[in-house]
């Protein structure tokens, strides 16, 4: 008599059924879209573009990350994750405001003259040009947001007495807003980390003294 045990055996390994394979590896796929969108803009990079440079059809492209609009709203915050990021450390670990706008300016410098991968910031490139309007409002969104948080620690500097109690935070911070995006405009310019980081060192020098 065969037992269930056996019958159960003899199956061979369990038949549990499979899912279909994905055809493209996604990261990689976000990763080349990053760059499209970085070095193009959000306007002129067509969805055709897009399956061209990511190595995948349209319907992949819709399946995997949405429209062209879904996609490019992953991109700018993986962009933030991976690239975009300098800024948010340095005031996490610098020890003052002043420290911090420093560092965040000579790593833009380093940043946005990387060698190998667009230059300037996405975040002010995209928008070039960009007749969308709900994306071009998310993109100022999110730069007036640096500038805000940027004149936050500007304004905890000054209750902790490192910066003049007289100092206008919010021209402050605009300044520093204005130097970011101007560089990364200098860049695509072809401004050298050198000369970027030149800019950088004349920019701190009104910055006030306690």
């Amino acid at each position: 008599m065969v037992s269930r045990h056996d019958i159960k055996d003899s199956a061979g390994p369990a038949s549990k059924p499979r899912g279909r394979p994905r055809s493209f590896d996604r990261e990689t796929a976000l990763e080349k879209a990053i760059l499209a969108f970085w070095e193009h803009g959000y306007e002129a990079t067509s969805v055709s573009d897009l399956t061209q440079v990511m190595g995948i059809g349209a319907p992949s492209l819709y399946a995997a990350f949405g429209d062209k609009r879904s996609l490019f709203d992953e991109v700018v915050r993986e962009y933030g994750e991976r690239y975009g990021s300098f800024g948010d450390r340095a005031f996490a670990e610098e020890p003052t405001a002043r420290a911090a706008v420093e560092r965040m300016l000579r790593e833009a410098a380093a940043e946005y003259t990387e060698p190998g991968r667009p230059h300037g910031c996405l975040i002010v490139h995209a928008a070039t040009n960009c007749t969308t309007p709900e994306v071009e409002e998310s993109l100022r969104e999110r730069r007036n947001a640096n500038i805000a948080a940027i004149e936050s620690h500007i304004r905890s500097g000054i209750a902790a007495g490192e910066l003049p109690a007289d100092v206008d935070a919010a021209a402050l911070a605009r300044h520093t807003g204005a130097m970011i995006q101007g560089m990364s405009q200098q860049a695509r310019d072809g401004a050298t980390k050198e000369e970027l980081e030149a800019l950088a060192e004349l920019a701190m020098r009104i910055w006030p003294r306690s």
